[in-house]
């Protein structure tokens, strides 16, 4: 993929997050079934990185459930970390605007952290070689014993969502400007809007965790309906010293 097509498929992105923030936010009152699911045995000092933490809801139930560890949400969302400031008055949680395809988007991190979360975050992200990028420094964040849980979405599997597919003409692409597994998605909800994602297939994830010094240590599905619409996954850092 050329830098170019890159660049507007974040800007694509970005605009779509500061743009409809809060219809967004509205459809993210609660947390999924999954991501519950994630956080059920996180014990109340855990030092927490949340990757793309929206309008904050993952910090406001952890604080509800007796959370009072470090707290770091990271969003490149201007307009969804406001609802989170106003929403998480707690002391232990910062917010910061941070837009992860940025080069050093880490650095100034306080040290490094337990529980590194990125629900519905990496299908986002255009490019498998930015995707390892970003997951290495993510490696490079991860304390001793520490997990990486994160989520993608699986939208094929749902024909509503598979009717909201466009071609990349729409937005004056050719198919071969893209990598398999691209696509473009509209949104109606408070206007209208478009989306980059990207489906995973199993191999692609294999190649990621590999490349990024990353072993996974276990996967399951959970969230709409039928239980299937997003697949989370949690991994270690890997125990091999020659990766």
């Amino acid at each position: 993929m050329r830098q170019d097509i890159l660049q507007r498929l974040l800007d694509l992105n970005h605009e779509f997050y500061q743009t409809f923030a809060q219809p967004f936010s509205e459809t993210r009152q609660r947390l999924q079934p999954g991501v519950l699911q994630a956080i059920v045995d996180l014990a109340p000092g855990t030092s927490v990185l949340d990757l793309g933490c929206g309008n904050g809801m993952l910090a406001k139930t952890l604080y509800e459930a007796g959370h009072r560890g470090t707290y770091v949400g990271l969003d490149s969302s201007k307009a969804l970390l406001g609802e989170a400031l106003v929403d998480n008055p707690q002391s232990n949680a910062t917010f910061l605007e941070i837009d992860l395809a940025r080069d050093n988007w880490a650095s100034s991190l306080p040290g490094s952290f337990d529980r590194i979360f990125a629900f519905a975050v990496l299908h986002h992200i255009p490019r498998a070689q930015l995707r390892i990028k970003i997951v290495k420094t993510i490696a490079s964040l991860m304390a001793e014993n520490g997990l990486f849980i994160f989520s993608v979405w699986n939208f094929l599997a749902n024909p509503r969502f598979q009717n909201r597919i466009l071609p990349w003409k729409k937005i004056d692409l050719q198919e071969d400007d893209l990598e398999s597994g691209d696509y473009l998605l509209d949104w109606k909800r408070g206007g209208y809007g478009l989306r980059y994602v990207h489906s995973f297939e199993a191999q692609e994830l294999q190649i990621l965790a590999r490349e990024s010094a990353f072993e996974p240590v276990r996967r399951y599905k959970s969230d709409g309906k039928d239980g299937k619409s997003a697949e989370y996954h949690i991994w270690k850092l890997t125990s091999d010293p020659q990766l």
